[in-house]
């Protein structure tokens, strides 16, 4: 009995992978888009969005936003190296940083909704017990993460003026939750997490915003005001970056699905005040980019705060 063709979307991948692995497509190269490719094959879009995923499960591309789906970077080679030292006298056992670290792993590939003490025990080869040997359950491995990320903030500690000093610290915490798209998921802002580095980060920001006048309440009420910029922008990042993994399609490239509906609707006449400014910003289009928006926002809030420390001042 002749054997069955593979279906079309594992044909398809099949193609490209071998373009990657003999270097006619390199590391940082663009992949065709998915409706580029659709067309090239002459196959569904849907199908399209099938082959990509099977290689970006692969790990041999990823989304980055608006530029694109890309070839991801070669690993190195591996090195020989000695055999770390086991990391506690239970066999088993990970031990809690590398249980840690390999939640973070996990969470930044696939979103904080994937993880799972068995997940992450099956990530390190371990059994789920010997993950609970070090945590008593997600919810403390989510803080303990939170907490390890955050040590990634790089603002520096030494004197500056207010407004350089919340510049710094908004910007720091941005970034990380740009490595850490699932960090956006981890609370409400009405029910902060008491963590020594977010207590830290708070310490930093509250002490920028103290000794010009303002009252107590208004302090506490702009440090959160600024956290609640960050965070929420923070979240659009994080859904975007889960939409891309579930359809395989940037932004950009979804857009582009949507152009007939949203043609119709501009063409109604409902909706004039929308219609006329996206025909003034031109053939290029809209173009809504979150690190856009947060400079944006910062200095807007920043601005609020120049204005209401001014009116503390005293007279001249």
């Amino acid at each position: 009995m002749a054997e069955r063709p593979d279906p079309p979307y594992l044909r398809i991948a099949a193609a490209l992978r071998r373009r990657i692995e003999n270097g006619e497509l390199a590391p940082g190269d663009r992949v065709p888009a998915t409706r580029r490719l659709a067309e090239e094959s002459g196959v569904a879009l849907a199908t399209a969005t099938k082959a990509l995923a099977v290689l970006r499960r692969e790990g041999l591309i990823h989304a980055t936003g608006r530029t694109g789906t890309v070839v991801a970077p070669r690993p190195a080679p591996r090195r020989t190296a000695p055999a770390p030292p086991p990391v506690s006298a239970s066999a088993g056992d990970p031990g809690r940083d590398r249980l840690v670290r390999a939640a973070i792993a996990l969470a930044d590939a696939e979103g904080l909704a994937a993880l799972s003490m068995r997940a992450v025990a099956g990530r390190l080869g371990v059994s789920t017990m010997a993950a609970y040997r070090n945590v008593q359950g997600k919810d403390e491995l989510v803080a303990l993460m939170t907490d390890t990320v955050l040590g990634e903030l790089d603002h520096p500690r030494t004197p500056a003026p207010w407004r350089t000093r919340l510049e710094e610290g908004a910007r720091a915490l941005w970034r990380v939750h740009r490595a850490h798209p699932w960090l956006a998921q981890t609370g409400p802002l009405t029910r902060p997490q008491l963590l020594p580095r977010l207590l830290a980060y708070s310490e930093w920001m509250l002490a920028a915003l103290d000794g010009h006048g303002l009252d107590a309440a208004t302090v506490l009420d702009l440090n959160a005001l600024l956290y609640s910029h960050i965070q929420g922008l923070a979240v659009h990042a994080e859904r975007e970056a889960h939409a891309v993994g579930q359809t395989g399609l940037t932004d950009e490239e979804w857009l582009d699905t949507q152009e007939p509906t949203m043609s119709a609707l501009l063409g109604s006449g409902a909706y004039p005040t929308l219609a006329r400014l996206l025909d003034e910003v031109g053939e290029d289009g809209y173009d809504l980019r979150l690190d856009g928006l947060f400079e944006r926002g910062l200095r807007a809030l920043l601005d609020t705060v120049d204005r209401l420390v001014a009116e503390c001042a005293p007279p001249a």
